[in-house]
Protein backbone atom coordinates (compact mmCIF):
# COMPACT_ATOMS: atom_id res chain seq x y z
CA UNK A 1 0.00 0.00 0.00
CA UNK A 2 1.28 3.48 -0.70
CA UNK A 3 2.24 6.00 1.95
CA UNK A 4 0.34 8.85 0.31
CA UNK A 5 -2.67 8.10 2.51
CA UNK A 6 -2.59 8.33 6.27
CA UNK A 7 -3.41 5.09 8.03
CA UNK A 8 -6.32 4.72 10.44
CA UNK A 9 -4.06 4.43 13.52
CA UNK A 10 -2.43 7.72 12.54
CA UNK A 11 -5.79 9.42 12.00
CA UNK A 12 -7.18 8.09 15.29
CA UNK A 13 -4.12 9.39 17.13
CA UNK A 14 -4.38 12.82 15.49
CA UNK A 15 -8.05 12.98 16.50
CA UNK A 16 -7.11 12.20 20.09
CA UNK A 17 -4.36 14.83 20.34
CA UNK A 18 -5.48 17.89 22.27
CA UNK A 19 -4.16 20.95 20.39
CA UNK A 20 -4.06 23.01 23.56
CA UNK A 21 -2.22 20.63 25.89
CA UNK A 22 -0.35 18.32 23.51
CA UNK A 23 -1.64 15.27 25.37
CA UNK A 24 -3.85 12.47 24.10
CA UNK A 25 -7.42 11.98 25.27
CA UNK A 26 -8.45 8.59 26.66
CA UNK A 27 -4.85 7.25 26.75
CA UNK A 28 -5.61 3.75 28.08
CA UNK A 29 -8.47 2.97 25.71
CA UNK A 30 -6.61 4.73 22.89
CA UNK A 31 -3.93 2.05 23.02
CA UNK A 32 -6.63 -0.57 22.42
CA UNK A 33 -8.08 1.55 19.64
CA UNK A 34 -4.71 1.79 17.88
CA UNK A 35 -4.40 -2.01 17.89
CA UNK A 36 -7.93 -2.22 16.51
CA UNK A 37 -7.22 0.44 13.90
CA UNK A 38 -4.34 -1.66 12.63
CA UNK A 39 -6.75 -4.53 12.02
CA UNK A 40 -9.15 -2.30 10.08
CA UNK A 41 -6.31 -0.84 8.02
CA UNK A 42 -5.06 -4.33 7.16
CA UNK A 43 -8.60 -5.31 6.17
CA UNK A 44 -8.93 -2.24 3.94
CA UNK A 45 -5.63 -3.26 2.33
CA UNK A 46 -7.03 -6.72 1.61
CA UNK A 47 -4.60 -8.54 3.93
CA UNK A 48 -7.08 -9.82 6.52
CA UNK A 49 -10.83 -10.44 6.69
CA UNK A 50 -13.39 -11.13 9.43
CA UNK A 51 -14.26 -14.77 10.09
CA UNK A 52 -17.17 -14.58 12.52
CA UNK A 53 -15.69 -12.89 15.58
CA UNK A 54 -12.20 -13.84 14.43
CA UNK A 55 -9.61 -12.32 12.13
CA UNK A 56 -8.16 -14.40 9.29
CA UNK A 57 -5.10 -13.59 7.18
CA UNK A 58 -6.08 -13.84 3.51
CA UNK A 59 -3.03 -12.25 1.83
CA UNK A 60 0.19 -12.27 3.90
CA UNK A 61 2.25 -10.12 1.52
CA UNK A 62 3.69 -6.96 3.13
CA UNK A 63 1.90 -3.64 2.89
CA UNK A 64 5.03 -1.50 2.92
CA UNK A 65 4.17 -0.01 6.32
CA UNK A 66 6.60 -1.50 8.90
CA UNK A 67 4.26 -1.25 11.88
CA UNK A 68 1.31 -2.75 10.02
CA UNK A 69 3.54 -5.46 8.57
CA UNK A 70 4.71 -6.38 12.08
CA UNK A 71 1.09 -6.88 13.13
CA UNK A 72 0.33 -8.82 9.93
CA UNK A 73 3.29 -11.15 10.52
CA UNK A 74 2.19 -11.80 14.10
CA UNK A 75 -1.28 -12.68 12.84
CA UNK A 76 0.18 -14.95 10.15
CA UNK A 77 2.30 -16.83 12.67
CA UNK A 78 -0.78 -17.79 14.63
CA UNK A 79 -1.68 -20.14 11.80
CA UNK A 80 -5.42 -19.91 12.49
CA UNK A 81 -7.98 -17.10 12.74
CA UNK A 82 -7.58 -15.08 15.94
CA UNK A 83 -10.45 -13.71 17.98
CA UNK A 84 -10.52 -9.93 17.67
CA UNK A 85 -11.09 -9.46 21.39
CA UNK A 86 -8.01 -11.54 22.22
CA UNK A 87 -5.82 -9.75 19.71
CA UNK A 88 -6.84 -6.28 20.86
CA UNK A 89 -6.60 -7.27 24.52
CA UNK A 90 -3.01 -8.50 24.12
CA UNK A 91 -0.07 -6.37 25.26
CA UNK A 92 0.78 -3.52 22.92
CA UNK A 93 3.67 -1.89 24.77
CA UNK A 94 5.08 1.07 22.90
CA UNK A 95 2.46 1.15 20.14
CA UNK A 96 1.29 4.69 20.87
CA UNK A 97 4.86 5.95 21.08
CA UNK A 98 5.66 4.19 17.80
CA UNK A 99 2.92 6.12 16.03
CA UNK A 100 3.76 9.41 17.74
CA UNK A 101 7.38 9.03 16.65
CA UNK A 102 6.26 8.23 13.11
CA UNK A 103 4.02 11.31 12.98
CA UNK A 104 6.97 13.37 14.22
CA UNK A 105 9.25 11.98 11.50
CA UNK A 106 6.58 12.80 8.90
CA UNK A 107 6.40 16.37 10.19
CA UNK A 108 2.76 16.11 11.30
CA UNK A 109 3.57 16.70 14.99
CA UNK A 110 6.55 18.03 16.88
CA UNK A 111 7.74 17.02 20.33
CA UNK A 112 7.82 19.59 23.14
CA UNK A 113 10.00 18.68 26.11
CA UNK A 114 8.86 19.59 29.61
CA UNK A 115 8.81 18.45 33.21
CA UNK A 116 6.19 16.97 35.48
CA UNK A 117 6.21 18.34 39.02
CA UNK A 118 9.44 20.11 38.13
CA UNK A 119 11.35 16.80 38.16
CA UNK A 120 10.18 14.10 35.75
CA UNK A 121 10.92 14.75 32.07
CA UNK A 122 7.86 14.68 29.85
CA UNK A 123 7.17 15.02 26.16
CA UNK A 124 4.05 16.54 24.67
CA UNK A 125 3.15 16.53 21.01
CA UNK A 126 1.73 19.48 19.09
CA UNK A 127 0.27 19.19 15.60
CA UNK A 128 2.39 21.10 13.09
CA UNK A 129 -0.25 21.08 10.36
CA UNK A 130 -3.64 21.67 11.93
CA UNK A 131 -5.22 21.48 8.47
CA UNK A 132 -4.72 17.71 8.53
CA UNK A 133 -6.52 17.35 11.84
CA UNK A 134 -9.30 19.64 10.63
CA UNK A 135 -9.74 17.53 7.48
CA UNK A 136 -10.05 14.33 9.53
CA UNK A 137 -12.52 15.97 11.89
CA UNK A 138 -14.51 17.40 8.96
CA UNK A 139 -15.08 13.91 7.57
CA UNK A 140 -16.66 12.82 10.85
CA UNK A 141 -18.67 16.03 11.14
CA UNK A 142 -20.00 15.60 7.61
CA UNK A 143 -21.08 12.01 8.23
CA UNK A 144 -22.81 13.04 11.45
CA UNK A 145 -24.47 16.15 10.02
CA UNK A 146 -25.67 14.82 6.67
CA UNK A 147 -26.65 11.29 7.64
CA UNK A 148 -25.23 10.08 4.31
CA UNK A 149 -23.53 6.68 4.74
CA UNK A 150 -19.79 7.43 4.92
CA UNK A 151 -17.04 5.59 3.09
CA UNK A 152 -15.68 2.50 4.92
CA UNK A 153 -12.59 4.33 6.17
CA UNK A 154 -14.56 7.16 7.74
CA UNK A 155 -17.14 4.74 9.15
CA UNK A 156 -14.38 2.68 10.76
CA UNK A 157 -12.73 5.82 12.17
CA UNK A 158 -16.07 6.87 13.68
CA UNK A 159 -16.57 3.41 15.18
CA UNK A 160 -13.10 3.45 16.74
CA UNK A 161 -13.49 7.02 18.01
CA UNK A 162 -16.71 5.99 19.74
CA UNK A 163 -15.20 2.77 21.09
CA UNK A 164 -12.25 4.49 22.78
CA UNK A 165 -14.43 7.25 24.24
CA UNK A 166 -13.39 10.17 22.05
CA UNK A 167 -17.01 11.28 21.63
CA UNK A 168 -16.90 13.52 24.71
CA UNK A 169 -13.54 14.91 23.58
CA UNK A 170 -14.79 15.71 20.07
CA UNK A 171 -18.36 16.72 20.94
CA UNK A 172 -18.38 17.84 24.58
CA UNK A 173 -21.21 18.88 26.85
CA UNK A 174 -24.96 18.64 26.53
CA UNK A 175 -24.85 20.39 23.18
CA UNK A 176 -22.73 17.54 21.82
CA UNK A 177 -25.03 14.77 23.01
CA UNK A 178 -26.83 14.27 19.69
CA UNK A 179 -23.54 14.28 17.79
CA UNK A 180 -22.13 11.66 20.15
CA UNK A 181 -25.21 9.54 19.55
CA UNK A 182 -24.87 9.81 15.78
CA UNK A 183 -21.15 9.04 16.04
CA UNK A 184 -22.09 5.81 17.80
CA UNK A 185 -24.64 4.99 15.12
CA UNK A 186 -22.02 5.21 12.35
CA UNK A 187 -20.59 1.95 13.67
CA UNK A 188 -23.10 0.01 11.57
CA UNK A 189 -21.72 1.24 8.23
CA UNK A 190 -18.54 -0.86 8.23
CA UNK A 191 -18.64 -4.54 9.32
CA UNK A 192 -14.93 -4.76 10.08
CA UNK A 193 -14.92 -1.46 11.94
CA UNK A 194 -17.96 -2.61 13.91
CA UNK A 195 -16.35 -5.94 14.82
CA UNK A 196 -13.18 -4.23 15.99
CA UNK A 197 -15.01 -1.44 17.86
CA UNK A 198 -17.13 -3.94 19.77
CA UNK A 199 -13.98 -5.92 20.62
CA UNK A 200 -12.33 -2.74 21.95
CA UNK A 201 -15.35 -2.06 24.16
CA UNK A 202 -15.47 -5.68 25.34
CA UNK A 203 -11.83 -5.49 26.44
CA UNK A 204 -12.46 -2.22 28.30
CA UNK A 205 -15.46 -3.75 30.05
CA UNK A 206 -13.50 -6.84 31.01
CA UNK A 207 -15.80 -9.06 29.00
CA UNK A 208 -14.19 -12.39 28.24
CA UNK A 209 -16.52 -12.81 25.29
CA UNK A 210 -17.10 -16.37 24.15
CA UNK A 211 -17.02 -17.13 20.43
CA UNK A 212 -20.35 -16.23 18.91
CA UNK A 213 -22.31 -19.23 17.69
CA UNK A 214 -25.39 -19.16 15.54
CA UNK A 215 -28.38 -20.86 17.19
CA UNK A 216 -29.05 -24.36 15.87
CA UNK A 217 -32.30 -24.96 14.00
CA UNK A 218 -35.10 -26.39 16.10
CA UNK A 219 -34.68 -30.11 16.75
CA UNK A 220 -31.12 -30.24 15.42
CA UNK A 221 -27.76 -30.17 17.12
CA UNK A 222 -24.84 -28.04 16.07
CA UNK A 223 -22.25 -29.85 14.02
CA UNK A 224 -19.24 -30.49 16.20
CA UNK A 225 -17.80 -28.58 19.16
CA UNK A 226 -16.98 -24.91 19.01
CA UNK A 227 -13.39 -24.00 18.24
CA UNK A 228 -11.32 -23.24 21.31
CA UNK A 229 -10.55 -19.62 21.91
CA UNK A 230 -7.12 -18.47 20.80
CA UNK A 231 -4.52 -17.40 23.31
CA UNK A 232 -4.06 -13.66 23.71
CA UNK A 233 -2.11 -12.26 20.81
CA UNK A 234 1.35 -10.93 21.23
CA UNK A 235 1.73 -7.26 20.52
CA UNK A 236 4.22 -4.98 18.92
CA UNK A 237 7.48 -5.02 20.90
CA UNK A 238 8.26 -2.03 23.06
CA UNK A 239 10.24 0.56 21.23
CA UNK A 240 13.62 1.48 22.72
CA UNK A 241 13.59 4.50 24.98
CA UNK A 242 16.65 6.67 25.42
CA UNK A 243 18.12 7.71 28.74
CA UNK A 244 17.95 6.18 32.21
CA UNK A 245 14.68 7.88 32.81
CA UNK A 246 12.65 7.73 29.58
CA UNK A 247 10.61 10.64 28.40
CA UNK A 248 7.05 10.36 29.52
CA UNK A 249 4.75 9.87 26.54
CA UNK A 250 1.90 12.31 26.11
CA UNK A 251 -1.18 10.85 27.69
Amino acid sequence: MGRSRRTLPEELLLLALDPATGTTAQPQSLDLGLAGAQLVELALAGRIAPDGDRIAVVAPRPTGDPTLDCALELLRRRGAPVRAVNWIGGPRLGLRQTYLSHLERCGMVHAVAGQMCGVLPTTRYQATDTEISREIRARLDSAIRTGVPPDPRTAALAALAHAVGLGKHLYPGNEGRSSRSRLRDLIRHDPMGGLVAHAVMDVQNGVAAQPRRSPAPSGRQTAGPARPASEPARGVPMQPRHGSMARAVAH
